[in-house]
């Protein structure tokens, strides 16, 4: 790359480092991070082939683009036969204090049209933050694009002090999903270890931490509101024509920013 007309500027310099990974990844048959540095790698070569203005140099770049678009292209036709093939097995591994993976990036690439259920095993849906966290990750399906009309969660009871929060928590999580016609089926055992989150379009995915994998907030939060609030809720920071947006997206001041390490396993078992 260094050879091809790049420069030693930092755009070029992160540009070879990413393509040079997605090298590796690829050699190594990671194919789902190395699609990911390709396209990292291709949007900042782009970015320099518009700031070149030497003929020769943008003659590479673009054969160079061309060549990675071309090899990202291949492993994208793969991923998707995989997947199509119920064969598809893809890790996450989220860093501690990382930043970036929100319900939406993990899930949203395996939420379509005909999904109409949802099972969650997670023992952990008990304090105040972790039904924060599930009252997100349903804010998630409420939204779309797929149509949920019934969430399974099965998880431990709390027998502490914290069993009234826990319970009074659910419930009014559920009696905000029933007002936008989706059912919410609870469960509990004081066996279950696992967690697991499946999808009846096939996908399963487990996550080392269940949804908890978010660091816990700094910021107390002694009740928990419903999916749909009124306008005035977040004491005048949403603005009157959005009275009705969901809950998640007017949690901002509140959302947990950092990520605890775990892995995220995503499976296409097609059922």
């Amino acid at each position: 790359m260094a050879r091809s007309g790049l420069g030693q500027d930092p755009g070029s310099t992160a540009a070879v480092a990413v393509i040079k990974r997605a090298l590796e990844l690829e050699s190594e048959s990671r194919y789902p991070q190395a699609l990911v540095c390709y396209q990292e790698g291709i949007d900042l070569l782009l970015q320099i082939l518009k700031g070149t203005k030497d003929e020769t140099k943008k003659c590479n770049l673009r054969k160079r683009i061309s060549e990675y678009m071309d090899r990202a292209e291949n492993i994208k036709k793969y991923l998707d036969q995989e997947k199509e093939a119920g064969k598809y097995h893809k890790q996450i591994k989220i860093e501690e204090n990382a930043t970036g993976f929100s319900y939406e990036s993990l899930f949203q690439e395996y939420l379509n049209e005909a999904v109409t259920e949802v099972w969650i095993e997670d023992p952990y849906i008990r304090y105040t933050h972790q039904l924060y966290n599930f009252l997100r990750f349903c804010e998630m399906l409420v939204k779309g694009p797929c149509k949920v009309k019934t969430i399974h969660l099965l998880t431990s009871l709390e027998e502490g002090g914290g069993k009234e929060q826990q319970s009074s928590g659910l419930k009014e999580i559920k009696e905000s999903l029933r007002s936008h016609g989706v059912l919410l089926e609870l469960e509990y055992s004081s066996s279950i270890h696992d967690r697991e989150i499946r999808f009846n379009n096939g996908w399963m995915i487990k996550i080392g931490r269940g949804l908890d994998y978010f660091q816990k907030p700094q910021i107390q939060v002694t009740f928990l509101p419903r999916i749909l609030m009124p306008a005035n809720y977040n004491r005048g920071r949403i603005p009157p024509e959005e009275e009705n947006r969901l809950a998640f997206q007017i949690h901002v001041v509140m959302d947990p920013v950092f990520h605890s390490q775990v892995l995220v396993n995503i499976i296409g078992n097609r059922l």
